[in-house]
């Protein structure tokens, strides 16, 4: 037998299953806080972990994505970028749907606990802070009322705040087409020639309606999250001293790439 040859299974594996996804320390990471447990806490928690496992995967697709943007149309990878794209989209419906389960959860079950939370909120997810400054929402004043943000978030956050965005790479993506993209009327003005000449402009076309669709799925997420804690809390105010819900609702305006949406005003 070659001494290159690898066994699999249960005789010559060296991992197993539950070794490999680290299965102890994930299922030891849901701590209630509550005393007695309340019995909706593990779902609180369980829940906003795979929000956050769903975050990192986000963020490892969508700088992949933007990196082959980066290398334009000469790099010859802008259809992995769409690849990408298409699969950021599949797991922000998957978002979605996960406050359907959330839901699942009365108002008066999660009172039982809710106030052992405080001053921890959502509003603390650096990894979906850093989503939306990739994305192209840069918000530097976020770190100024991000309350007890640690030295190792705050450098991820200016890290997030200095790299290129996804738009910044779509606007390279099409300069290296020959289309200007210095000013915002340049850009409206490529756009309309992309969308007009499909043919020529395929790619330019699809990886446009890309981010179009990764911005209304996140328009999705925040509409529905909104409604679920208007559902749950009423209009109390966050568990982090922020309006709750007002604050929430302040942030459903909220576009990536408004020019992508004003091109529909210009075909």
């Amino acid at each position: 037998m070659s001494e290159n040859f690898v066994s699999f299974g249960e005789q010559g594996a060296q991992l197993t299953y539950g070794s490999y996804l680290r299965l102890p320390q994930l299922l030891d990471s849901q701590h209630l806080e509550s005393d007695p447990p309340a019995h909706d806490e593990l779902l609180f928690i369980t829940i906003h972990q795979v929000y956050e496992l769903w975050f990192k995967q986000l963020l490892h697709e969508v700088s992949a994505a933007r990196d082959a943007m980066l290398g334009g149309e000469a790099g010859g990878r802008l259809w992995w970028a769409q690849h990408l794209l298409t699969r950021v989209h599949v797991i922000e419906r998957v978002l979605v749907q996960q406050v359907d389960v959330l839901e699942t959860m009365t108002p008066q079950d999660f009172l039982e606990f809710r106030q052992r939370l405080a001053p921890a909120s959502g509003f603390q997810s650096v990894q979906f802070r850093e989503l939306e400054f990739l994305s192209g929402a840069k918000d530097p004043a976020y770190l100024k009322r991000f309350r007890g943000i640690t030295p190792g978030e705050k450098e991820r956050l200016d890290a997030r705040l200095a790299e290129p965005t996804l738009w910044d790479a779509f606007l390279a993506m099409l300069r290296s087409f020959g289309l200007p993209a210095d000013t915002d009327e340049e850009v409206s003005a490529s756009l309309r020639t992309a969308a007009h000449d499909r043919s020529r402009y395929a790619v330019v076309w699809a990886l446009s309606e890309a981010l179009l669709q990764h911005d209304e799925l996140a328009a999705h997420w925040r509409a529905r999250h909104v409604v679920m804690v208007e559902r749950m809390i009423g209009a109390k105010s966050g568990t982090g001293g922020s309006s709750g819900s007002t604050y929430l609702r302040s942030r459903l305006p909220v576009q990536y790439y408004p020019l992508l949406w004003g091109l529909r005003s210009e075909l």
